[in-house]
């Protein structure tokens, strides 16, 4: 009897045995199962990435022995918040910065876009981005080419996202191809900080007609900190606002390809101090403006309305004296993009304007310098009513300084005669013995004007960007700038049309580079 007990009790034992390591062994599928695997190929130390789908997600952004934003893949999603030290990064891929991520930037930090994967860094509604550099030390998003081998669109460029409002409802998608939607009712939506911060080649086409700006934003809100931001060669818009009511200051539009500043979808913000700085080589076949504002792509009185407020830019065109001299002409034979021409299906054209406002845009712009275009102001009534909007008074233009425009005004696209143009039926009808309703509306303010370029006594600045652009001693720029018609908190009132004070004016110093082609990065 006592050895058949003692037999059972050893089976029952070795049962119990068993049955342990089952359990070990489901607990241990579990926990697999519950653990992101490591991308495939990727480095021992590489944060865990799940897939969603076929969308590798991950609380760490930095993969490759903590060099690479992304881990390779077309689409990566990061859901964390993780600190870039300062440092050289490269970047693979569209990076997103899911909704409650947040990526902080440190000042004099790097980051190379990737050409291969077309590499962009895309903030999501609700997602943060802190990128606080400083004077002495820029955050800078650059190609990952040589120097001397960089051209427009060698990656794709930086989006944000918010939850502001525009006239197109809470689920706009972004332009340029990313997933992502923006838009919502927090006009006082913050999306981070952007400060000190450079944007230099960017712009690759997705499809054909389909380039990620520079910096596009879209439905930001007015929470959101953007100030002293240099876009350099983007091979589409330097920066492109889709609705949102984000201000912002001290911008730079350096050698765009398209249009400098591109106002849409009922953005609201009010921006002060740019410069915008054109290559004559460099047109979009669209026909490239500094500024161009639609309210709704078909022309529609959808609000809220596009109602961008700008003060204090200078823009320096393609046809100054100094190009002018050097043989400009506004032929697709001398726009060639010369050295810059990055052969990626990105169209040349032909400029066009300062200002090309149209499809009901409210647009309103004070104390500003446009020197150098083919027109200076479209009022263009194609879609929507753009010249009654104007003839209302919901359309502001004052203390606006034209110079060495080739035509004071036109009232359609692509028409660089200025000639009145009437739409009538979706046809305009062309008067050529009376000017456009362009130029008689500019006119018919009185503290615009139209001068020649020699009449500013410009000069360069301490920062060479290749023209004239700092008003000299003596120069009608300077103790003409005027503030009682701006309803602006935000805004800073000063006595000078365009960007900059005199000789002595600083905000320029240090953290912007007008020769990023030959920088050593």
């Amino acid at each position: 009897m006592r050895n058949l007990l003692d037999v059972l009790r050893s089976k029952a034992a070795l049962a119990l045995v068993l049955l342990g390591g089952v359990f070990a062994a489901c607990s241990s599928d579990d926990n697999n199962d519950s653990t992101p695997p490591t991308t495939p190929g990727g480095d021992k130390n590489d944060p865990k990435v799940e897939y969603i789908g076929n969308i590798a997600h991950s609380q760490g952004i930095l993969f490759s022995e903590q060099t690479q934003l992304g881990n390779g893949d077309q689409n990566f999603v990061f859901t964390g918040k993780q600190t870039l030290k300062k440092g050289v990064y490269n970047m693979k891929g569209w990076v997103y910065i899911a909704e409650g991520a947040e990526l902080t930037i440190e000042p004099g930090t790097i980051i190379k876009g990737d050409k291969e994967t077309k590499a962009a860094l895309i903030v999501e509604r609700g997602g943060k981005i802190m990128a606080q550099g400083s004077q002495s030390e820029p955050i800078v998003f650059t190609s990952e080419q040589v120097a001397g081998g960089r051209k427009p669109g060698d990656w794709g460029g930086l989006i944000i996202c918010g939850k502001a409002r525009n006239n197109q409802g809470s689920s706009m998608k972004i332009e340029g191809g990313p997933r992502s939607e923006h838009g919502g009712e927090n006009d006082d939506d913050s999306s981070g900080i952007l400060s000190y911060v450079r944007i230099e080649f960017a712009g690759y086409p997705f499809e054909k007609d389909k380039e990620i700006n520079g910096l596009t934003l879209g439905s930001v809100g007015r929470g959101t900190k953007l100030d002293h931001i240099q876009v350099s060669y983007s091979n589409d818009d330097s920066f492109e606002w889709f609705g949102g009511a984000v201000n912002s200051k001290y911008l730079v539009a350096f050698n765009g390809w398209d249009d400098d500043f591109d106002t849409d979808n009922g953005f609201s913000g009010h921006i002060q101090f740019g410069l915008i700085v054109r290559d004559p080589k460099l047109a979009d076949v669209s026909r490239s403006n500094a500024f161009e504002s639609d309210n709704a792509a078909d022309g529609a009185e959808v609000s809220p309305f596009t109602r961008a407020m700008f003060s204090n830019i200078t823009v320096i065109g393609p046809g100054t004296e100094k190009n002018r001299a050097a043989g400009f002409q506004n032929t697709t034979e001398y726009i060639n993009g010369g050295s810059l021409y990055p052969n990626n299906g990105a169209g040349m054209g032909l400029f066009q304007s300062g200002m090309h406002i149209r499809r009901n845009s409210r647009l309103a712009c004070y104390n500003s310098l446009f020197v150098g275009f083919p027109v200076g102001l479209i009022l263009d009534g194609e879609k929507g009513n753009t010249v009654q909007v104007a003839k209302d008074g919901s359309l502001k233009l004052e203390n606006i300084y034209f110079a060495g425009v080739d035509a004071l005004g036109s009232d359609a696209n692509k028409q660089l005669e200025d000639i009145l143009g009437v739409y009538k039926n979706g046809k305009i009808e062309y008067d050529k013995t009376k000017p456009s309703y362009s130029s008689t509306f500019f006119s018919s303010i009185a503290s615009n004007k139209v001068l020649a370029e020699s009449e500013l006594k410009l000069t360069v600045g301490k920062n060479d960007i290749g023209q004239n652009y700092i008003p000299q001693a003596g120069s009608p720029m300077l103790n003409t700038g005027s503030f009682s018609s701006i309803q602006s908190e935000f805004m800073m009132p000063v006595d000078y049309i365009g960007a900059f004070s005199g000789v002595n004016d600083t905000w320029l110093n240090d953290w912007t580079n007008f020769n990023p082609q030959s920088t050593n990065y």
